[in-house]
């Protein structure tokens, strides 16, 4: 079953993955959807002769694979799957035995995870490793301001779907995250109005429960915080909505909104 997702939100080229899990529901009801949740092209397969047959006709830029598989082991796959391609494997598995993880990397793995695996650590392993293997993606560099010195400022990669700070740390970004960002990055350090980012999280913004906008900001904000160790500069401007900033446009955007910011959310 390919997961080729939400209309108007996954772009023409993004990262191809191949899922070979043969646990039906983590497969369909977790790994699948909540992968293309942050932005990738998903496809699944039970069996190596499933996956297989899919290569056959299709092309996967990474493979998230199972050790234990019905019908051949997963790291015969790997090793397989290595001898044919450069492509990306990461391996996926319930043992925590030290061996079957030298196993795993040895056989031509680049990266292990195990069981139960959390799908947003998944998904920015996912975008590490395209990064590394340099896996060419719809999607170039797009930078806070223009002026700014590469790598001396946040960042958006691989189409929206990767947030980057100064020191090149990644944080994975889900669908309602990655239109908030482009949004306040396309303003250039200038406050983004509520309305404005609700309109890009919902065709109904009578509808939407502006709650649920504070939320994502606080929780962007501690995901950064927890997975990557940096404060993200995204900033209330009060009675003006949100903006981003770098450290070196923080008073300029005030002024320019004559408004004050504030690095915590509204309460919610």
């Amino acid at each position: 079953m390919s997961y080729l997702s939400r209309m108007n939100v996954l772009p023409p080229r993004t990262l191809r993955v191949m899922v070979l899990e043969d646990d039906d529901l983590l497969r369909e009801r977790i790994l699948l959807p909540g992968l293309v949740d942050f932005g990738f092209n998903v496809t699944g397969a039970r069996s190596a002769a499933e996956l297989y047959r899919r290569m056959l006709t299709e092309h996967f830029d990474v493979i998230v694979l199972d050790i234990g598989l019905p019908d051949e082991d997963g790291l015969t796959v790997a090793r397989h799957l290595r001898k044919l391609s450069s492509i990306g494997i990461i391996m996926l598995t319930g043992s925590k035995r030290r061996a079957d993880q030298i196993g795993a990397l040895s056989g031509g793995a680049d990266l292990f995870l195990s069981k139960p695996v959390d799908v947003e650590l998944l998904a920015a392993n996912l975008h590490s490793l395209a990064r590394r293997l340099q896996i060419p993606l719809r999607g170039s560099l797009q930078r806070l301001s223009a002026a700014d010195e590469p790598g001396k400022c946040w960042r958006l990669e691989t189409d929206g779907w990767c947030l980057i700070s100064p020191e090149g740390a990644m944080v994975a970004l889900s669908v309602p995250e990655r239109c908030v960002m482009q949004r306040l990055f396309a303003a250039h350090g200038h406050p983004v109005s509520r309305e404005a980012l609700i309109g890009a999280l919902s065709e109904d913004v009578y509808e939407f429960d502006p709650h649920r906008l504070e939320m994502l900001v606080y929780r962007l904000r501690r995901k950064c915080s927890e997975q990557i160790g940096s404060a993200l500069p995204l900033m209330t401007a009060r009675g003006a909505g949100y903006v981003f900033v770098s450290e070196n446009t923080a008073d300029k955007s005030a002024a320019d909104a004559g408004q004050e910011l504030n690095p915590q959310p509204a309460a919610t």
